[in-house]
């Protein structure tokens, strides 16, 4: 088969090619990024460069690259292109035959905003941190009132803990909220040592497979990585995964409360940065994914291995010719 995966310069698209690469899969891989020094580039068996997401050419580019390889499934690499292959996933299907692994729009909006997820989750009755926007001050008062201090301020749109801020009176409240705008503030669950990420599979609304990962963060990135059979708490990810029904991978980052409630705080519909990690412990979700969408083999829950996954920097040389041929 062939696959193109898109953001060959992030964690997330290096980790899927990561991925593909670990896998059993007879796999040709083709990979796209803006900036022709992005490693995953030289992880591909080919290389092209596109425009920005948000630039006007971006989408034809696209296009021009699936019409070329005429790929067998197309894999989304980066957040800021999620938006634009959920609302083209359908034409691009029926235009070029390649399955485009996209959750539908809807999925897409829950996902990005961390307000519309805790909103998403209440309705559903599963539990988020209580929220409340950021310019809602009588909103904050409510969220003081009702769970205290400290609370958790962040982007709405946002990833990697950039601008978030626990605060712990309303001094640092203010600080954190003062001239800044599009925030929610969080109440504050559980501690760092019940941090957890987990990935279902779900399609035609089941959740086919699952794993779960207590996790040790550093720059808002996972860089170890607990794995272990953590029945309950799969139970609970399923069901997440049901009432959100992605088309696929979606990605759940949460804490355990002292009820032992899994409290989630951020959703990533799609695959995500830990996704090479869960690979190594034989929850191969890309493989899985392709062999389900190309092959109709079923998706069965495998085994996972116990044990730490640990995360480090390494480096590679790229002769300066084959940087060139990177159209």
């Amino acid at each position: 088969m062939k696959v193109l995966v898109t953001g060959a310069g992030a964690v997330l698209g290096q980790g899927i090619i990561k991925s593909l690469r670990q896998s059993t899969l007879d796999c040709e891989v083709v990979a796209a990024d803006p900036n022709p020094l992005s490693a995953g580039l030289y992880w591909a068996d080919r290389g092209y460069r596109v425009p920005m997401a948000g630039d006007a050419g971006f989408g034809d580019r696209v296009e021009e690259i699936i019409a070329v390889e005429r790929p067998d499934a197309v894999l989304v690499g980066t957040d800021v292109e999620l938006a634009w292959f959920a609302a083209n996933r359908a034409t691009l299907e029926k235009r070029h035959g390649a399955h485009v692994i996209v959750s539908d729009p809807r999925v897409v909006a829950i996902a990005d905003d961390k307000y519309e997820t805790a909103r998403f989750f209440a309705a559903a009755g599963l539990s988020p941190p209580a929220s409340a926007i950021g310019e809602d001050a009588s909103g904050i008062e409510d969220l003081i009132a009702t769970v205290g201090f400290p609370l958790i301020v962040k982007p709405r749109i946002g990833a990697r803990s950039v601008g978030v801020s626990l605060v712990h009176n309303r001094h640092a409240l203010s600080a954190a909220l003062e001239g800044r705008s599009g925030l929610v503030v969080q109440e504050c669950v559980g501690t760092e040592d019940g941090e957890y990420t987990a990935s279902v599979l779900v399609f035609d609304g089941e959740a086919q497979a699952s794993i779960v990962m207590r996790r040790d963060l550093r720059d808002g990135n996972t860089y170890r990585a607990y794995t272990g059979d953590y029945p309950a708490l799969n139970h609970m990810v399923r069901a997440f995964g049901v009432a959100l029904r992605p088309y696929g991978p979606a990605n759940f980052q949460f804490r355990i409360d002292r009820h032992g409630r899994a409290r989630v705080f951020e959703i990533n519909a799609r695959f995500s940065g830990t996704t090479p990690m869960r690979a190594m412990a034989g929850f191969n979700e890309v493989e899985m994914c392709l062999r389900w969408l190309l092959h109709r083999e079923p998706i069965r829950q495998p085994a996972v291995r116990e044990g730490v996954i640990l995360r480090f920097l390494e480096e590679m040389f790229v002769d300066q010719a084959r940087i060139d041929s990177v159209s």
